[in-house]
């Protein structure tokens, strides 16, 4: 059921109340203190793509934003018309076959159920290049319901991504918006 009609019929009906429109202050000091501005950078399930909008504006080049539903795709096109359409690629993350030197991670992974959660922990891995990164903010806490937004717990992210990075930082976000306080872990990690 989570299939690409879902993701966009969920944007074109604007049900998505994860979505705060903006970058997000974890995500966004940590996109200041970065230097190199050729990094090839992946927002997977990007959604509406602010983080791909504020490291464009920051003169990143190669920042490349990944989804397979056209709804969210559009609205990002509406925002920032002159974006290089070749950074956009409309596709399933799972059949993405390109290298990164950064990915980032900002409620994707709420998405998926916990029964394909090592998958996703193995596509970031193999799209990373050696000595990559993945910087993620994550839920650090479990949701009621049965359907996206999925929760998580430290245990859960530990089991799932230590078989394939080293551990850099992993810790509560001390800057999250208020809303999030105290529930979203911030993450660090090196490909081993």
């Amino acid at each position: 059921m989570l299939d690409k009609e879902f993701w966009n019929n969920t944007y074109l009906n604007n049900k998505t109340g994860w979505d705060v429109g903006y970058t997000v202050t974890p995500l966004k000091e940590y996109f200041d203190q970065l230097t190199n501005k050729s990094l090839r950078i992946l927002i997977p399930g990007a959604g509406n793509a602010y983080e791909v909008e504020y490291l464009h504006k920051l003169g990143f080049s190669n920042v490349f934003l990944l989804d397979f539903a056209p709804a969210p795709i559009q609205k990002f096109l509406e925002r920032n018309p002159n974006f290089p359409k070749d950074h956009i690629i409309e596709e399933d993350f799972f059949k993405h076959k390109d290298k990164y030197d950064l990915i980032i991670e900002h409620t994707f992974l709420t998405s998926f159920p916990k029964s394909i959660r090592m998958e996703y922990a193995s596509k970031m891995y193999e799209l990373l290049n050696k000595n990559g990164k993945f910087v993620a903010l994550l839920f650090n806490h479990e949701f009621p319901q049965n359907h996206p937004p999925f929760g998580g717990t430290p245990e859960e992210y530990l089991k799932m991504f230590e078989p394939f990075f080293k551990i850099k930082y992993f810790e509560t976000a001390y800057n999250s918006i208020k809303p999030r306080k105290d529930r979203e872990l911030f993450i660090k990690l090196i490909k081993k």
